[in-house]
């Protein structure tokens, strides 16, 4: 992918993101694919609510461990597995209540990736969250990194929240409408600027 005109019409657009771009270089999303099917894709971005990146990724691996045979997640397997399983390798009760009634959704005739392609990121957005514990955010991370929409934000995100309190000196965390707001200037490449504020946090 090439992200040269987006970059460009960001630093345009927004100086102080400019900063920021020139800080990280080169934009490497396109380097960082989620690939695999919905169940893979949302089973991993439940795995990761509400904990850090290093917590979450050891949890996944040995969530993942729990099936060695498979070359991609079927929900006939979750659903045999006993919870206390689920729960060894790491995950919360609610988590495990999640990845089963996503497989269970799944099994009974959820979209498969391919059929959501077609449809506009707020109806993905409102179907899915039909779900249970998948929320508007769990979404947003499936339309960023699995279906490479490009004008995505997050505005509940945390990590998003911090760099702009950072970038742009704020005394607070910013809430939903500040968010918004700053983002505003960065359509229609929002999901490219976010990635540069989550790169921006690298080592701090």
């Amino acid at each position: 992918m090439d992200y040269s005109i987006a970059i460009a019409t960001l630093k345009q657009a927004d100086p102080i993101l400019a900063t920021a771009i020139d800080r990280v270089g080169d934009c490497l999303l396109n380097q960082e694919p989620r690939t695999g099917t919905l169940l893979d894709s949302l089973s991993q971005s439940i795995i990761y609510q509400q904990l850090s990146g290093k917590a979450a990724a050891a949890i996944h691996r040995r969530f993942l461990q729990l099936y060695p045979d498979l070359l991609s997640l079927t929900p006939e397997a979750i659903l045999n597995t006993p919870d206390e399983v689920m729960r060894g390798a790491g995950l919360s009760r609610a988590k495990v209540l999640y990845i089963k009634d996503l497989a269970q959704n799944i099994a009974s005739g959820l979209p498969a990736i391919a059929e959501l392609e077609s449809l506009d990121d707020e109806s993905i957005i409102r179907l899915l969250t039909q779900v249970k514990g998948i929320g508007r955010w769990t979404v947003q991370m499936l339309l960023m990194f699995r279906l490479h929409r490009w004008d995505v934000l997050p505005v509940d995100d945390l990590g998003i929240r911090t760099a702009i309190r950072h970038l742009y000196q704020l005394e607070d965390l910013p809430n939903r409408k500040t968010v918004e707001k700053i983002g505003s200037l960065w359509k229609p490449y929002r999901t490219i600027a976010c990635w540069y504020l989550w790169r921006s946090l690298d080592g701090k």
